[in-house]
């Protein structure tokens, strides 16, 4: 039988169009996961994070939102052209999503347990009562006491309120959790806690996991490999290790000089400079020149590469850049 990636996605491209302007908020994007791996992408506000996570699960809005280019595979099957009938089956029981803000994830005036067990019920031919006990369960398995599973969503604190949101993602045991900066909303204590928490359940269901954020500690901590997202591409990819401890693409060199280091004794940050290009008006070449000190000619010129990098350890480095 064979074998094939999880989740891989082959030269997708979203655009929203609006008033102002065409966005081009993802272009080209190429990116693997296997099962049962995590998978950290990183990138500035506006890279195009979240809607690669929606165009997978094909909730980009439409209007404005289209998908026009690329494929999406999932466990061997290619979705992009799956009718929303198909699609509805996919979510929450192959793929679930976790979402930034667990307010808007919740309905605030339906008890939790009912929240989960609805669930439960659109992917599982159960009765009413045993989606109930299954929904007691994952709400137990999160944190959340029994005596607690028939209040609303307001009467829960913001921790709380995402373990909810988090026991609703995995009641059917999805292969892959798509986490969209899950902790943001969240104080360091408790944001520790939810992704201990997420570490503890992706392994005893042997969940995938995308993990979209910004702080490389994070990332550092519960992901296998790192995907950065520059301009709505991936411009750097590889095992959570190599890239730690070997960047290559001028901008994910820039994002480790810009974070404080305890072992050094410099008195200021060296930040990237510049800003990110407006998705309506992207530069020719390499969308990163404009901000790189080791821009060459090319780089205004031609789109770099996908260029493979042999790791020590028999693995792949990939970097889009014309400097390799």
């Amino acid at each position: 039988m064979e074998k094939h990636p999880l989740l891989e996605i082959k030269d997708l491209e979203i655009l929203y169009l609006t008033d102002e302007g065409t966005v081009h908020a993802v272009n080209g994007l190429n990116l693997k996961l296997e099962k049962g791996e995590t998978l950290g992408l990183i990138g500035e506000t506006g890279a195009g994070k979240t809607t690669v996570a929606l165009g997978v699960l094909r909730l980009v809005p439409n209007p404005p939102g289209k998908i026009t280019g690329g494929e999406i595979w999932l466990d061997g099957k290619e979705i992009t052209g799956a009718s929303e009938k198909e699609m509805r089956s996919i979510r929450g029981q192959k793929v679930s999503m976790i979402f930034q803000d667990p307010m808007t994830s919740l309905n605030p005036v339906i008890p939790v347990l009912d929240q989960v067990a609805e669930v439960i019920l659109l992917h599982e031919k159960i009765s009413t009562a045993e989606a109930m006990i299954k929904a007691e369960e994952a709400l137990a398995k999160v944190g959340i006491n029994r005596d607690r599973v028939k209040e609303y969503p307001h009467q829960f604190s913001g921790g709380m309120r995402q373990r909810v949101v988090i026991a609703i993602a995995l009641a059917c045991n999805p292969m892959l959790l798509i986490a969209d900066e899950p902790t943001t909303a969240l104080d360091v204590t408790v944001q520790a806690q939810v992704l201990q928490l997420m570490r503890s359940l992706k392994t005893e269901y042997d969940t995938a996991m995308v993990l979209i954020t910004h702080d490389l500690g994070i990332v550092a901590d519960i992901c296998d490999k790192v995907a950065i997202m520059y301009a709505g591409n991936i411009v750097e990819y590889a095992d959570k290790r190599e890239l730690f401890k070997n960047p290559k693409h001028p901008y994910t060199v820039g994002l480790f000089n810009s974070l404080p280091d305890i072992n050094s004794d410099t008195d200021n940050l060296k930040p990237i400079k510049g800003l990110m290009p407006d998705p309506r008006d992207l530069p020719r070449g390499c969308p990163f020149h404009p901000r790189c000190e080791e821009a060459r000619p090319e780089c205004a010129e031609t789109i770099p590469p996908n260029t493979v990098i042999e790791t020590a350890n028999g693995g792949s480095h990939f970097v889009r850049c014309h400097k390799l």
